[in-house]
């Protein structure tokens, strides 16, 4: 495994995305437990990604464009939820330091369809995994799935520093009505932008 794809990994991980903001405000709303079942969720949400890169299926995405079409507009859908909800105070994710009935599956559950419904994640996945398979590799199947393991390794534990960093500053955040309604606004507003990008992408 050269440095060469763990450099190029951690650079791609830790760039603000989807799955950070989400980490990010789960640690803001429910702290350092709910920060990690996020960061769990999320690494979940990119297996089927890189399961079907691997296998070849992404392609299908790329060469469809009402598979792709159909994959990315159910994923604004649900992100523009998500921003409603935060703006709203409501769903999983709340910045007000009340108590939430959400429980860890709703967590991860959401966590992972944030993922799964970007079918840019699939081609993204198709596109990066084979430049790091070298044309004599005996067995380019098995060194993929390595790489996968080694990139998921790494989303879990930078979303969760993520997190954990987002709880640790959530005693300062709840106590300050002015704050919570500042940092609930930025999130939804992050997750209308991000809709927003995801309506705006081609293959």
């Amino acid at each position: 495994m050269s440095m060469e794809f763990l450099i190029t990994t951690l650079i791609i991980v830790a760039s603000p995305g989807t799955g950070a903001i989400y980490t990010l405000a789960a640690g803001l709303s429910g702290g350092m437990r709910a920060s990690v079942v996020a960061a769990f969720g999320c690494t979940l949400g990119i297996i089927p990604h890189l399961l079907a890169a691997i296998s070849g299926l992404a392609a299908l995405l790329h060469a469809s464009a009402a598979a792709f079409q159909g994959l990315k507009w159910l994923g604004v859908a649900y992100l523009l939820y998500m921003a409603w909800s935060m703006f709203r105070e409501r769903g999983v994710l709340r910045i007000d330091g009340a108590p939430t009935d959400k429980s860890t599956q709703q967590v991860i559950g959401s966590a992972v369809l944030i993922n799964l419904l970007n079918p840019k994640l699939s081609i993204f996945f198709f596109a990066f995994l084979p430049q790091f398979v070298t044309p004599d590799q005996t067995n380019p199947i098995m060194l993929m799935l390595q790489l996968s393991l080694v990139f998921m390794v790494l989303t879990f534990f930078i979303f969760a520093a993520y997190g954990v960093f987002a709880a640790y500053l959530r005693r300062h955040i709840v106590s300050n009505p002015t704050v919570q309604s500042w940092m609930r606004r930025s999130f939804a507003t992050a997750f209308g932008v991000l809709a927003v990008q995801l309506a705006l992408a081609s293959r």
